[in-house]
């Protein structure tokens, strides 16, 4: 059985638990994602004898598993995985699940919690919404990161009304490469909510422990990119415009 529906318990302690738990549990493989382009192996944590009953389950993707692109540094997908984690956390969207760097069966790579979406949701009319303060939520922290593959399968909606997303491999390239189908907001202005996490986020990376931890995941060029995007996000109060020179939308866009 599973033991999370959803994510982490409540509150930071919770959090951190399930982090040290997908850093150092005993990963088994139970299956292979076939429809991901990259490696992704479907694995269970046995959590007996740590206060909880049953298995946790979560996704493997190791290094040795990804498929080299020519926009993206071979090797670097997994960071940029745990990366989005990262800033999703300190800017307080809990839109990634929590993520971690670690070595596993097949060698180093990205271990993330699996949440079980609900699959009522008809994910299509969810990505057109206008009123769902998640999935713009999860705009804005796209624009942040530079998401070049914000499809609508990659929106995990659960029963709780909570919305996840996932697949940010191919995140925080310093070039403008924002591909997604969430553009229903563009140049419109951003909401207080939105203006509140950028500033907590904008604050942090001036701040030597969120960029020591982003440090052993991006390059210091893709930090300092990163950085820019969110005082430019702040200044111009917007949602962003879809690129003049770029696909504007994944395909297959599902």
């Amino acid at each position: 059985m599973l033991e999370h529906k959803r994510s982490a318990p409540d509150g930071d302690d919770g959090e951190q638990a399930t982090l040290d738990l997908l850093a150092s549990g005993k990963l088994e493989i139970e299956g292979r994602l076939v429809d991901a382009s990259n490696a992704t192996l479907y694995c269970t944590i046995d959590v007996s004898g740590r206060g909880r009953n049953g298995q946790v389950a979560c996704v493997y993707k190791p290094i040795a598993g990804e498929r080299p692109l020519w926009d993206f540094p071979t090797g670097t997908l997994a960071g940029r995985e745990v990366a989005a984690y990262v800033i999703s956390r300190a800017a307080g969207w809990d839109v990634v699940p929590p993520t971690v760097m670690r070595d596993g069966p097949f060698g180093p790579g990205m271990c993330q919690l699996w949440i079980d979406h609900d699959t009522d949701v008809d994910l299509i009319a969810l990505s057109r919404r206008t009123d769902h303060a998640g999935l713009r939520d999860m705009a804005v922290f796209d624009a942040v990161v530079n998401n070049a593959d914000r499809k609508i399968g990659h929106l995990l909606p659960v029963t709780d009304g909570h919305l996840y997303g996932c697949d940010h491999g191919v995140c925080f390239a310093e070039d403008y490469k924002l591909r997604t189908v969430l553009w229903q907001w563009r140049g419109k202005t951003l909401p207080r909510r939105s203006l509140e996490a950028l500033r907590r986020l904008n604050a942090q990376l001036n701040e030597d422990g969120l960029e020591a931890e982003l440090s052993s995941l991006l390059t210091a060029s893709e930090i300092s990119a990163t950085r820019i995007r969110v005082e430019t996000l702040l200044k111009h109060r917007v949602h962003p415009f879809p690129p003049s020179d770029w696909p504007a939308i994944p395909w297959p866009p599902v």
